[in-house]
Order: structure tokens, then C-alpha cells, then sequence
């Protein structure tokens, strides 16, 4: 599915792979990379693609979910954070081709448990990473 406008759009080069460095083209960003030692790697003290996805997906669902309480005229408490795991692995049926699964864990302290489970369902509808990933990942969302 494509977009009508890009409204906006990040730019970042990455060398090096998963041993190296990324940096965004604004210089917000810059990263050393190390790879996990689970993936055979050194470990190190740099980042992984998964972490950053976790941290981006975190990030831009709570977005949505401002944006749906927005339109719904519904309070959302500032305290709300979202733990996201992203998980690596071989993929089921595709012998050397690795994918990734996601959980969410959603807190919204102090709204009641059926509003805050409407409220995540509906942002996941409109959340970018959810649309992204939407029939490609498992993605597992609780509210907690």
C-alpha cells in the first residue's frame, strides 16, 4: 500500500552492517552498531538494528495513540509507555532467511482496562509501524 504525500522523510546511511555506524543525514543520530553475541557477534557496547526498531515502534505507537485519544476527545494519561520486544530468529519453512516477531506491552495508568484496550486496538489500525508490519511479523499487543 502506498502513501498519498510524505509528509515528511528521514535519512540515514548506515556502513558497516551490523558491526558499524549509522548516522542520520542531520547528524541527530549517530550510532556505533554491535552485533548481539546470541547472533554470533562480539556484543560491544553499540546498538542493534532490533533494538532501534523496538525503540522506533514504541515511540511511534504511543504517537497513534495520542492521535486517536485527539480525535476521540479522550484524556490520555502522560505516563504512558510502551515496552517493546523485538525478537530475531530463522524463519518457519525459508531454510537461511531470518525474521523478526514483535510484543507490545502498553501501559495507561489510571484509565480503566476495556478504554485503554479500544484505544490501543484502534491505534494499531492507524499506528505506521503496525500498517508497516501488518501480514509480514507477528506482532502481539497487551495492554498491561
Amino acid at each position: 500500500m502506498a502513501i498519498d504525500q510524505a509528509l515528511y522523510t528521514a535519512h540515514a546511511t548506515s556502513t558497516g552492517g551490523r558491526s558499524g555506524t549509522s548516522q542520520s543525514s542531520d547528524g541527530a543520530i549517530k550510532l556505533t552498531l554491535s552485533t548481539p553475541k546470541e547472533l554470533g557477534g562480539a556484543g560491544g557496547p553499540g546498538t542493534n538494528p532490533e533494538q532501534l526498531f523496538a525503540a522506533g515502534y514504541s515511540a511511534c505507537f504511543i504517537g497513534a495513540m495520542k492521535a486517536v485519544a485527539a480525535r476521540q476527545k479522550i484524556a490520555l494519561p502522560a505516563e504512558v509507555s510502551i515496552t517493546a520486544d523485538v525478537s530475531i530468529g530463522p524463519m518457519t519453512g525459508k531454510p537461511g532467511a531470518f525474521g523478526i516477531a514483535v510484543a507490545l506491552a502498553v501501559s495507561v495508568p489510571g484509565m480503566e482496562r476495556a478504554a485503554a484496550e479500544q484505544l490501543v486496538a484502534t491505534a494499531h489500525e492507524v499506528c505506521p509501524y503496525s500498517n508497516a508490519t501488518r501480514g509480514n511479523i507477528d506482532v502481539a499487543i497487551s495492554v498491561v
